[in-house]
C-alpha cells in the first residue's frame, strides 16, 4: 500500500517541533557546560556534527542514544526522553499522557 503524499502543514509543524527540540537540548549541554564536541565525545560520536544537525532541527536523537545523551547532559533519563516524545512524536505523547499533559509541555517548551 502506497505512503499517503506528506501535508505540507503537518511537514511544517513537524519542521517547527524539531527546531523546538534543538533549542531545547542547546540549552541543556550549555546548562550542562558542554561545548558540541565534548557532548559528542561522551555520548560516542565520532564528529559533532551530528549535535550541531540535532540542535538546529535538521536531525532527532535515535531513541537508543536517549539515556546516553541525558547522562551526559545531567538530566534524568525518563523525563529527558518524555521531554523528547513530546517534540518527535506529539500525537503519542498525547495518547499517552493526555492533551491537557500536551499543551502544558509545549506552554513550558516554548517560553
Amino acid at each position: 500500500m502506497p505512503r499517503p503524499a506528506t501535508d505540507p502543514a503537518k511537514a511544517a509543524h513537524i519542521k517547527v517541533l524539531r527546531q523546538q527540540a534543538g533549542r531545547w537540548l542547546k540549552t541543556a549541554r550549555e546548562q550542562a557546560g558542554l561545548t558540541q564536541a565534548e557532548l559528542a565525545e561522551k555520548v560516542g560520536l565520532r564528529y559533532y556534527t551530528f549535535v550541531s544537525q540535532v540542535e538546529s532541527g535538521l536531525g532527532r536523537l535515535p531513541i537508543e542514544t536517549q539515556g546516553a545523551w541525558a547522562q551526559a547532559l545531567g538530566l534524568e533519563p525518563g523525563d529527558f526522553a518524555k521531554t523528547l516524545l513530546r517534540y518527535y512524536e506529539p500525537e503519542l505523547y498525547r495518547l499517552l499522557f493526555g492533551a491537557e499533559a500536551a499543551a502544558a509541555g509545549q506552554d513550558r517548551a516554548v517560553g
